[in-house]
């Protein structure tokens, strides 16, 4: 048979279904989990520009150690998928509590940055004093959401991996709902409450992220669902040989996931460079283009689910072909992703009322840019983190994010802003330079099929 011939046997009906029923909850929980930070600068964004860039720089910033925080619950992703694939139940639910306990350790030490060095992570993008004051008060109120994070990502990727990512999906539903209210009552001074500004935005993110892990906690542990880890089962993955190999696989991906957010962090204080305006435009197009990006990371995360099972279940010739079928898939839609936010881009902006006239400009300039990059992006995401990344071939992803974003792609955006000093939408462009890399780097090693590795027996 041919390779399309094999693709198309290998994904039709069933698996394709499957694979919507995973993406379309998990697309939809990634779309919450950015409308947090999305209603805060909208939100922010009726009191100032200030307010915009801090409360941006603040949440690239709370980015980064919680996309850590999540590279270290792929381990157990990536073990709880095989483990479910082997219909292995004990070894699913004693693969969550291990991740859960890894994740609060990881949640104690990030706390502690945030609470002792707010103002010296502000100042690695910003000069403004009244940035840096804002954005420090954020940080240091929001540290504690670290272990909410912790929470709901262990529990997350254990539901994902047994197919169930809806009822995460529900409960992220009532933290969002909550986080809008709470912020609506707090910053601006509603039903008796004083208004306070970026503090409140603060506080609402706190209790809405409580709000959250109380009611997935509860609802997983009224309901006795086999992922309710109780102490026996704490005590039970606190062996050496079964945490040095979650640590095998989740310190690689955790520091890859690591030096990625940090090279996020990297471009905006690049961006910073050009003054409040451009650190207005970027931290604009950080949630918008989140939410561009969710039915991605959706699918991305569904064949992350589907490969682990099939790697898991030993069927190495049909993962090849669907790891074929769903990065074609993916780039298809990442067009129509981008066709639809360049048409919509003139409504999205206008909900930022509180842009002067240049920004807004600048804004226009980075939404063509971003459009652009949703495409250049959709290739790597899948192969990344739905191939390569789910068989087991962490190294070789992080061996290649790290060359394409800090040996190439952040060198020569600082080269560009600051030693050329050219405009900040030419400099953002220069941000996609590590797609580019990534995108011959990722298909070729898929093609060579080396990423197949079983976990569970290796």
């Amino acid at each position: 048979m041919s390779t399309i011939s094999q693709v198309l046997f290998h994904t039709r009906g069933e698996f394709l279904r499957r694979m919507i029923a995973i993406a379309l909850p998990i697309t939809l929980q990634s779309i919450m989990f950015s409308s947090r930070g999305l209603v805060d600068v909208l939100m922010l964004g009726q009191l100032g520009e200030a307010e915009i860039a801090a409360v941006g720089v603040a949440a690239r910033a709370t980015f980064v150690t919680t996309i850590m925080l999540v590279g270290v619950t792929t381990g157990g992703a990536l073990l709880t998928a095989q483990y479910w694939g082997a219909a292995d139940r004990q070894g699913v639910k004693e693969s969550t509590a291990l991740t859960w306990l890894v994740s609060m350790i990881f949640a104690v030490f990030t706390v502690a940055i945030f609470v002792l060095f707010p103002s010296e992570i502000m100042a690695l993008t910003t000069e403004s004093q009244e940035v840096n004051q804002l954005g420090s008060q954020y940080l240091v109120i929001t540290a504690v959401t670290m272990f909410a994070v912790a929470c709901v990502a262990s529990m997350s990727v254990g539901l994902r991996s047994m197919h169930k990512p809806g009822i995460s999906t529900f409960f992220s539903g009532i933290g969002i709902v909550s986080n809008i209210f709470l912020n609506w009552v707090l910053i601006f001074g509603k039903l008796g409450f004083p208004a306070m500004g970026i503090k409140g935005a603060a506080i609402a993110t706190v209790l809405s992220g409580a709000i959250e892990v109380a009611t997935l906690f509860g609802y997983i542990y009224a309901k006795k669902h086999l992922l309710a880890f109780g102490a026996k089962d704490i005590k039970a993955v606190i062996q050496w040989e079964r945490v040095v190999r979650f640590l095998k696989l989740s310190l690689p991906t955790t520091f890859n996931f690591l030096a990625w957010a940090g090279g996020l962090f990297a471009y905006h204080a690049i961006m910073g460079q050009s003054g409040v305006q451009g650190l207005a435009a970027l931290s604009v197009m950080s949630p918008v283009e989140s939410i561009a990006l969710a039915l991605l990371i959706g699918m991305s995360n569904a064949a992350a689910v589907l490969v682990g099972n099939q790697i898991g279940a030993k069927n190495y010739e049909a993962v090849y072909y669907q790891a074929i079928s769903m990065t074609i898939l993916s780039l298809i839609v990442g067009i129509v992703v981008a066709l639809i936010l360049y048409l919509c881009q003139g409504l999205v902006l206008d909900a930022f009322s509180a842009l002067t006239d240049e920004t807004r400009a600048l804004a226009e300039k980075f939404m063509v840019i971003l459009c652009f990059g949703i495409i250049l992006r959709s290739i790597p995401m899948m192969v990344i983190v739905g191939v390569l990344r789910a068989g087991g071939d962490v190294k070789f992803c992080l061996y290649q994010d790290l060359i394409a974003q800090w040996l190439i792609g952040i060198p020569l955006a600082a080269f560009a802003a600051i030693g050329l000093g050219w405009e900040p939408e030419w400099v953002f462009l220069l941000f996609l330079t590590e797609e580019v890399i990534k995108w011959g780097g990722s298909i070729y090693r898929m093609k060579t099929q080396r990423w197949m590795k079983n976990l569970i027996e290796n």
